[in-house]
């Protein structure tokens, strides 16, 4: 199930990249169907831990980024991949790490092409993380910071293509002025909510985070429509480690500290990402501390009661029943009514592969509070908190359940089971 999705959605991809050649409206149909069907298989993956970790050295070869002040965006991109993924095989030896290159290299003449290459590495690797490291550039020679990119789209965002990060090829957006592509990625996004969108966005918080630990100036989280993001079927981040066409910082992050002091933080970012996944997220009840819910006692039937033979009774005419009065049909606005609240938006904070007691106290504050529903996969036990009638309103909450469990994000659920469709 799993390849044969990996080669529907690069089929997918390349028909992306001609929108004039390809049906649009099949196309729309086909590539959302196929990315839901994949997305599930992926958050699937998503839940069984972090095995692999997939660093991109951004541009390379004939696409060397931003060049300012003698350097070139590509070197700086390649020494910190190397870096990062040296501390993570050197502290973290049960992860691999796959590399998108190694060396100064691309791998197409045409960046489209490099940049679905990239995505391909990853895929195939089977990563289960996929971080872009990359530098940032703006007219204004004056704004500095890091920030960290995840796929989607927003106004500021679409309206800020035209600043932020024009030194870099303006191929390595996604074409949304295009109505076909337009409606396809958005259909893609709509996806992610489902699926491993909100893994990307923790690993893009941590990392914010312990860049701020740095003093740097924090820039925040962004939603861009990359296609590099875009083709990674995974959590993904595209991290900007600073603005080469600021002075300060372009001697900051070519320097042996400050490269040093990014990928630590990075790194920390990582370890605390892979920590929460195996230890808040998915919950191993093997464990001989975890307080297993007891067993209900077989209810004690009474004895059964000496047959008596009935009474004979006088024959009686038979009566006529009464016909059934045909049920009164809903009205549209009831119906609706009743389909809106049949789903239900809970926030989830644990996932187990058996039974855990909501009184366990690994849930913290919320112990006794959190409800179990079910779903498919290895850790098919949820354990949420809230009950509401609407994403927005789940979503208003999560802020507050995130101080407690930094990787808690938003499910629907109906009859008791997780579902992944309005």
């Amino acid at each position: 199930m799993r390849v044969y999705a990996f080669f529907q959605r690069v089929k997918i991809v390349k028909k992306l990249y001609k929108p004039k050649r390809m049906n649009r409206l099949l196309s729309i149909l086909l590539l959302f169907s196929l990315a839901f069907c994949f997305g599930e298989v992926k958050a699937q993956d998503a839940q069984q831990g972090v095995k692999v970790i997939v660093i991109d050295a951004g541009h390379g070869g004939c696409f060397p980024g931003a060049r300012y002040g003698g350097y070139a965006e590509k070197n700086i991109n390649l020494q910190m991949a190397l870096k990062l993924g040296a501390m993570i095989e050197k502290n973290m030896p049960h992860i691999k790490v796959v590399y998108t290159r190694k060396t100064e290299k691309h791998f197409s003449e045409n960046l489209r092409t490099d940049l679905q290459a990239r995505a391909d590495i990853a895929n195939k690797a089977g990563g289960d993380l996929f971080i872009s490291i990359h530098a940032n550039a703006h007219r204004n020679t004056g704004i500095r910071g890091v920030e960290t990119l995840i796929m989607g789209e927003s106004e500021l965002e679409t309206s800020e293509n035209e600043a932020i990060l024009f030194a870099n090829n303006k191929e390595e957006f996604l074409d949304m002025s295009d109505a076909g592509t337009a409606a396809i990625v958005r259909a893609h996004i709509q996806n992610l909510q489902f699926t491993y969108g909100e893994y990307s966005e923790v690993m893009a918080r941590l990392v914010q985070k312990h860049y701020g630990k740095l003093s740097r100036n924090n820039r925040g989280i962004r939603k861009q429509p990359l296609r590099v993001l875009y083709a990674t079927d995974m959590p993904s981040i595209l991290t900007e480690i600073g603005f080469m066409s600021n002075a300060a910082e372009l001697k900051y992050i070519t320097s042996e500290q400050g490269q040093k002091e990014l990928v630590t933080a990075l790194y920390n970012a990582v370890k605390e990402y892979v920590e929460y996944v195996r230890k808040s997220v998915l919950v191993d009840t093997s464990a001989e501390s975890v307080e297993q819910t007891p067993a209900p006692k077989p209810e004690q039937k009474p004895a059964p009661k000496p047959e008596q033979k009935p009474e004979k009774k006088p024959a009686q005419k038979p009566q006529e029943q009464p016909k059934p009065q045909p049920k009164p049909k809903p009205q549209p606005q009831q119906q609706a009514k009743s389909q809106q609240s049949a789903v239900r938006y809970a926030v989830q904070v644990m996932a187990s592969k058996s039974e855990v007691s909501v009184n366990d106290s690994r849930f913290g504050s919320y112990k006794g509070k959190v409800r179990q529903v079910r779903a498919e996969g290895a850790y098919s036990y949820k354990y949420c908190v809230g009950d509401y009638a609407d994403r927005a309103a789940a979503q208003a909450t999560v802020a507050s359940v995130r101080k407690v469990f930094p990787q808690a994000f938003v499910i629907a659920v109906k009859d008791g089971k997780v579902v992944t469709k309005k």
